[in-house]
């Protein structure tokens, strides 16, 4: 019943602000020049879905999206483990890691069209970049968190190095990374939309810098908001899988409304 009414809410607020908007926009409150309406809005969501325009769309920032978003957490999830479990290398590598993470990504999506070209690649290699630390610090971090008492009793009972990694820093670090993951998904979607909003042929991206490009502001909203339902769907589907994994971990009871 509790999660009826935080549905309620959510979609009340919603709702709320998506009139109030319609009401500035049509009584001049707001130029709908420059912020639209959200009844045009949705009409141009319904149009691209009914007219199948925004399907090779939707589809070219998906193969972009999952490849950055698989790439980047595998290498991340391994990275972590490695630094984890290896305190001299990572004390070698610690500086060259943070001066890495420094970077802005921005800077590197430029680069990565002059070397990769316009294609599917140059965007992939970008969201590569932002989901790469996310999985790598939470990884590293949850290894890092495991109770030296747990592994000493580990030990104790013959547990060998592969048993440990199995048995007790893959476990512990799984809520970490599944954290990882939720934010990632929004990252990737972000290295995808970026490159192809610098340059190239089709993607969500795509469609947004051309409407920008004419003002079409509706556009531009459109856009938008076909982004953030796609981001919402893909970490739900996570959240799913994070909840039948990880059915040993209590839930957090949080305080009654």
């Amino acid at each position: 019943m509790r999660g009826l009414r935080v549905r309620l809410w959510q979609a009340g607020l919603l709702l709320a602000f998506l009139g109030l908007w319609e009401w500035a926009s049509r009584t001049g409150r707001i130029d709908p020049f420059f912020f639209s309406k959200p009844s045009d809005i949705l009409a141009r969501v319904w149009r691209w879905f009914a007219t199948g325009e925004v399907y090779p769309h939707l589809y070219v920032t998906s193969v972009e999206m999952l490849l950055a978003f698989f790439f980047g957490t595998f290498f991340g999830v391994l990275m972590g483990l490695w630094l984890a479990l290896s305190p001299g290398v990572a004390l070698v590598l610690d500086p060259y890691v943070k001066a890495l993470n420094a970077i802005p990504r921005v800077v590197l999506a430029p680069i990565f069209t002059l070397w990769f070209g316009l294609g599917i690649l140059s965007k992939v290699a970008l969201g590569v970049t932002l989901v790469f630390f996310v999985a790598f610090f939470n990884t590293y971090q949850g290894v890092k968190e495991v109770s030296p008492v747990i592994l000493n009793n580990a030990r104790l009972l013959g547990a060998k190095r592969g048993h440990l990694l199995r048995h007790i820093y893959l476990p512990a670090a799984a809520s970490w990374i599944f954290s990882s993951l939720r934010t990632s998904i929004g990252f990737a979607v972000i290295g995808a939309v970026v490159g192809e909003y610098l340059g190239s042929a089709a993607g969500l991206g795509y469609l947004i810098a051309q409407a920008e490009g004419v003002f079409d502001t509706t556009g531009v909203f459109a856009g938008m908001v076909v982004l953030m339902v796609f981001v919402l769907v893909l970490d739900a589907l996570v959240g799913a899988l994070e909840r039948r994994l990880l059915v040993w971990r209590p839930r957090a009871e949080g305080g009654e409304a």
